[in-house]
């Protein structure tokens, strides 16, 4: 047997190092959150869990336990205790946990142990490192100095941010652009999971300087923030980006037609530019109402004209003009209402490469 490294309840250490962590929940609570890098090998599937539920409920804890081992034995045991030994080879610093740090965990480790590896546990299990990260992510919101990056839609501000030390890249942590067009492949994560990941993201932003955020609204995707950050950006001094018009068109083009049609054509092949152009006119229909009908009609004609003029010959000039039309006549009027709304002045305004020089300095 290896050597016995004790259970821990030291959860900072675990989040901010990023220790690989197994995670022996059923799936449909691994599935309701986790935190970023952790494994799923249950110890009971959602059938068995569900069963051995409902017997602790009518008959005590002995009986529950009696049926798991009953459900999970013989060559189903033998089956994840080996996928258990493999991620304890792979990660032999790594812990296990299950929802409180109880029975679960504690059979896991038994059963681990039984097979010749001791591997520790994390005490309190999810419940007590949710809590810590919920307490982590407000006690870091609250005493720690923000500077938020601001600009017109298109002027890179997470291309700037990604450039800077203790940045976070809340629509990263979403996988969600942060607009109507916003959607990314692969969909976004649970609530609990962007919450979790954001508090982890903070937690490991050390030391006294400002951390460096994206100014963004209360949802990004589906995703909400909570209300602390939502109530520290609203106040926190803004530094805005500012680049010309084509400069922006250009870019919103890249990441937006090039770039997304790539990604969808990667991922679904021959269905992939279908795909693609269904989710820009149906990103388009979305905001109907705000443009109204005249302006969505206009732009979803450019729109169309430029999708068919990309699937015969590759040419995506067209996509500059429904791209310029959306910016000028939706997205910059939203974001001079949303710059009137804040009331402060910008701390500082320029293009990237003066923005980076004035945060670095920050």
């Amino acid at each position: 047997m290896t050597d016995k490294r004790p259970d821990t309840s030291d959860f900072a250490r675990i989040f901010r190092a990023g220790v690989a962590m197994l995670d022996v929940r059923a799936p449909v609570e691994f599935a309701g959150g986790s935190f970023p890098g952790a494994v799923n090998i249950p110890l009971l599937n959602d059938e068995e869990r569900a069963a051995v539920g409902t017997m602790y409920k009518e008959h005590g804890q002995q009986a529950a336990i009696a049926l798991g081992q009953q459900l999970v034995n013989g060559a189903t045991k033998e089956a994840r205790v080996a996928a258990w030994r493999d991620f304890t080879r792979a990660h032999p610093d790594g812990y296990l946990f299950c929802f409180r740090g109880g029975l679960r965990s504690q059979i896991a480790q038994q059963w681990l142990a039984e097979a010749g590896v001791a591997y520790p546990r994390v005490t309190g299990g999810y419940k007590a490192m949710r809590r810590f990260l919920l307490d982590a992510l407000e006690d870091t919101v609250a005493k720690r100095d923000f500077i938020v990056i601001s600009g017109h839609t298109g002027t890179g501000k997470t291309g700037v941010l990604h450039q800077l030390p203790r940045a976070v890249d809340l629509e990263g942590l979403a996988n969600h652009r942060g607009s109507s067009f916003g959607g990314r492949i692969g969909g976004q994560p649970s609530q609990i999971d962007f919450e979790n990941a954001l508090a982890i993201r903070l937690l490991r932003s050390d030391g006294d300087a400002p951390i460096f955020i994206e100014d963004e609204s209360r949802l990004v995707g589906r995703c909400a923030l909570p209300q602390c950050l939502i109530d520290k950006i609203a106040t926190a001094p803004v530094v805005v980006l500012e680049e010309p018009l084509e400069k922006r068109i250009a870019a919103v083009q890249k990441d937006y037609v090039t770039g997304l049609c790539a990604e969808y054509r990667a991922t679904y092949g021959e269905e992939g530019f279908s795909l693609f152009a269904e989710f820009l006119r149906t990103s388009l229909y979305r905001i109907r109402k705000r443009l109204g009908p005249q302006r969505h009609k206009d732009i979803s004609t450019a729109l169309d004209a430029a999708l068919a003029a990309q699937a015969e010959s590759g040419d995506v000039s067209l996509h500059r003009q429904w791209i310029g039309a959306l910016l000028t006549q939706y997205y910059d009027p939203q974001y001079a209402y949303h710059m009137e709304r804040r009331g402060n002045p910008p701390l500082f305004s320029g293009d990237s490469a003066a923005v980076l020089e004035f945060c670095r300095k920050a």
